[in-house]
């Protein structure tokens, strides 16, 4: 679990492809790193298979490259990391569970006085259970929604701080990022999508419990 607060930018130093394997080796201030440990990359939850002075390895499996960008990304790209939260630190963000739910696009960058707006179209999934004000996370950056211009469109404000200590602050039109919808919608979508389907079940299929009388 994370809670999309970056703490560090690191650096995409190699990237190593084996038929279907792809293995990333990302340069980094975060010490103590140990074989099995969590990372958010750019939001997505990757385990550390090796580590040492200054760098660590991770692996992207096709089922995270699929709703990734991990694929095409290029040796020199800066990466957004959060290590995972214990138990008991402050939970400065929102909670992300580093399952990204797939790659959003940057339609328009935009300035209002010290806030920079990025539009952002994003699977239709996760406009389904984004509301005005909620949370969402952007390449593993925890943001409040802004504003929603449009259909599948949806609108962030970046601080000064997050602009220089994330990559977004780097964000161009056309760039694509990663998205991950906020867990809660997910929970009571699915949550109320099961009670229609139980009681359309009920009502057509389900058995009947009529009361008698003596």
């Amino acid at each position: 679990m994370f809670t999309g607060i970056v703490t560090a930018c690191g650096t995409l130093a190699r990237t190593e492809r084996d038929g279907n394997r792809l293995a990333l080796t990302i340069e980094a201030s975060l010490a103590g790193l140990e074989p099995g440990d969590s990372v958010a990359v750019n939001g997505a939850c990757l385990t550390v298979i090796a580590a040492g002075d200054g760098w660590f390895q991770v692996e992207a499996v096709v089922t995270t490259r699929e709703r990734t960008r991990f694929a095409e990304m290029s040796e020199g790209e800066r990466v957004n990391l959060e290590r995972a939260v214990a138990v008991g630190d402050r939970l400065g963000g929102h909670l992300v569970q580093g399952h990204v739910d797939g790659v959003g696009e940057v339609l328009r960058v935009g300035h209002r006085d010290d806030a920079l707006l990025l539009d952002l179209a994003v699977p239709q999934d996760v406009a389904d259970i984004t509301i005005p004000h909620g949370s969402i996370a952007v390449d593993g950056v925890s943001l409040t929604v802004n504003h929603i211009p449009e259909p599948g469109v949806v609108q962030v404000s970046l601080i000064p701080h997050t602009r220089a200590h994330t990559t977004l602050g780097e964000a161009v039109e056309g760039r694509h990022v990663h998205i991950e919808g906020d867990v809660i919608g997910k929970y009571v979508r699915q949550l109320l999508d099961g009670r229609e389907a139980y009681g359309t079940l009920g009502r057509a299929d389900g058995p009947r419990h009529d009361r008698t009388s003596d």
